[in-house]
């Protein structure tokens, strides 16, 4: 007695299901014709009764090229396809579309589909200034998978590196075949932390292309790791000019070294002149006095000659320092250690007042040993010139707001403003016979060769100052711009 009741109830509850579920329903029939519709796809697409599928959706007045119900008709299969239609009010629809065959009960003729579509315009119009944004930002930007292939890459990376969908990272970035060492998208892969490091790729033009990547991870749900994103900025133009500026103030220190080379030499050539003529007078009068004293004038410039020449190709090698992570303090005690004795019989007090919170550095300690070596040794000498008693040299390090610094003070004869001008200009001693000049331009040639400069304080009668200045910023681009290279090498 209850079986009729509960079928009516059943069709009464598919009515009732079919006008109430979030999206538009529509049945078609083998002609096309939408034989019926639910309110939510009226109230999108307007009309339908006796009209045609494509004539609701699409205000069309022939069937669509690529008909989904057609395909269902024909061979029963289900389909979902993104589609666009133009909605009541004539303005142009994104809606997705499930179609799904419909038989009558023990046949196995398709006789309607089932047309289910949701609207997403606004998901669609979210996802073209989405794909605008992910392709016009002045960076590169990439998507890898676990395989490290690319498989998304912005527009500003594709003009950069060509199109490279498909292709390894390593490939693409660097052609190289095989993995990069240090990769930051590998550490993210493995602990899905973010990650910023300085690397060199190759351009599609073959050029070098200096960027600054930082990976993130791409995951949902706190599941593994699927995909990184790769983050780029191209600084290949300010890492081609901060070579530059530190190129042309090293060829600045050699070309000032070189002009007063000449100087040096006419000096020279002006002594072995005199000796000589002094020598040629005495040879004349048979005067063995006057020949020994040209003769000591001769071997005076000749020894300048051999120590100018020695100095100078030792100046002029051009070798670019070989930078390593040192710990400053220890080059300084080893420069003490050097010269405690020494100082110790010149009765010179030798110090060294050592940063205790100094950092690793980047630096070529044969370098930095050399210039340590050549301001200690004039702070030495400047200390006996002043025959003071009680004279002291000290090594200082700091290592504050990221600027690195040696200082080596000395409280012996000084220096007025007149010679203060001349040291880093010309080959100028205050050693007369005993030195070339070329101590502190050599000095000054390795410092800048760092990325830094050296500044020099000192009064006359108190003492002298000269300060190493190193940039952190500037050693790590120069430390990192030679580690790539010879990862690329």
């Amino acid at each position: 007695m209850t079986q009729p009741d509960e079928r009516l109830d059943m069709n009464w509850l598919q009515s009732q299901l079919c006008e109430h579920v979030p999206f538009n329903v529509a049945l078609i029939d083998r002609d096309f014709n939408i034989v019926h519709a639910n309110k939510s796809f009226t109230d999108y697409f307007g009309k339908w009764k006796g009209k045609k599928c494509y004539e609701v959706y699409k205000k069309l007045d022939h069937p669509c090229e690529h008909c989904l119900s057609r395909l269902s008709f024909e061979d029963g299969e289900t389909r979902v396809l993104d589609e666009v239609g133009v909605d009541q009010h004539g303005k142009q629809r994104h809606y997705v579309v499930h179609v799904a065959p419909i038989r009558k009960e023990g046949s196995d003729k398709v006789d309607y589909v089932i047309e289910m579509s949701s609207d997403v315009t606004g998901m669609r119009n979210w996802q073209e200034e989405y794909q605008i944004l992910f392709d016009r930002v002045p960076c590169f930007i990439t998507v890898i998978d676990r395989d490290f292939r690319i498989i998304r890459a912005n527009e500003t990376f594709r003009e950069t590196f060509g199109e490279v969908r498909g292709k390894y990272c390593y490939e693409v970035y660097k052609k190289r075949d095989e993995h990069c060492p240090n990769c930051p998208a590998a550490k993210t892969f493995i602990d899905g932390g973010n990650y910023s490091s300085y690397q060199i790729g190759i351009n599609k033009e073959g050029n070098e292309t200096h960027y600054q990547v930082t990976t993130s991870p791409l995951t949902r749900g706190g599941g593994e790791i699927a995909h990184v994103i790769e983050i780029s900025r191209d600084i290949t133009e300010t890492k081609m000019l901060e070579k530059e500026v530190i190129e042309a103030e090293r060829l600045a220190a050699v070309g000032q070294t070189v002009a007063g080379l000449a100087h040096s030499i006419k000096n020279i050539l002006m002594g072995l002149e005199g000796g000589k003529y002094i020598v040629s007078v005495g040879l004349k009068k048979d005067d063995k006095e006057t020949i020994a004293r040209g003769w000591e004038i001769l071997e005076r410039n000749f020894e300048k000659t051999t120590a100018l020449v020695k100095d100078f190709l030792s100046f002029s090698k051009g070798r670019l320092p070989e930078l390593q992570m040192v710990n400053p303090n220890d080059l300084v005690i080893e420069i003490v250690d050097l010269y405690r004795e020494i100082a110790k019989q010149s009765g010179i007090q030798l110090i060294a007042d050592l940063d205790p919170r100094i950092k690793m550095a980047p630096l070529d300690p044969q370098g930095i040993h050399t210039c340590l070596t050549n301001l200690v040794s004039n702070a030495m000498d400047a200390c006996q010139m002043s025959e003071k008693t009680d004279c002291k040299v000290t090594i200082r390090t700091r290592d504050v707001d990221d600027v690195l610094t040696f200082d080596v003070t000395d409280t012996g004869s000084g220096m007025d403003y007149e010679i203060k001008q001349k040291i880093f200009t010309t080959f100028f001693t205050t050693k007369g016979g005993g030195g070339t000049g070329l101590g502190l331009l050599t000095t000054r040639k390795i410092v800048q060769e760092h990325g830094g400069k050296i500044e020099v304080d000192s009064t006359k009668g108190l003492g002298a100052r000269f300060t190493m200045i190193f940039p952190r910023k500037r050693l790590e681009t120069l430390h990192e711009m030679q580690q790539k290279e010879k990862e690329n090498s």
